[in-house]
């Protein structure tokens, strides 16, 4: 399947109901939307948009699908967790 067969976010590796949530309160719904986008940006839109902080471990999730939107082989959301600690720091 071709990322633009991909019709429903759910469809997206890692990505289920919770994580699909997210991308719809901060206006993503549907898959081809996350091409382009910064899953650091989104993950503080969400934050801003709940006025709560959550879990850095959804910032792997966002980059594994914004990721894999723009070609990227599906991966595990965790393997990209050293990525997010080597940007943010490991706090």
């Amino acid at each position: 399947m071709s990322r633009i067969d991909i019709k429903n976010l759910q469809e997206i590796p890692n990505v289920g109901k919770a994580i699909e949530q997210k991308f719809n309160i901060i206006g993503v719904s549907s898959p081809m939307q996350l091409i382009g986008k910064d899953p650091y940006k989104m993950y503080n839109e969400l934050c801003n948009a709940t006025n709560q902080k959550h879990d850095p471990c959804v910032i792997d999730v966002f980059i594994s699908a914004v990721k894999y939107m723009e070609g990227g082989p599906p991966k595990k959301w965790w393997e990209f967790t050293e990525e997010r600690k080597n940007k943010l720091g490991a706090n």
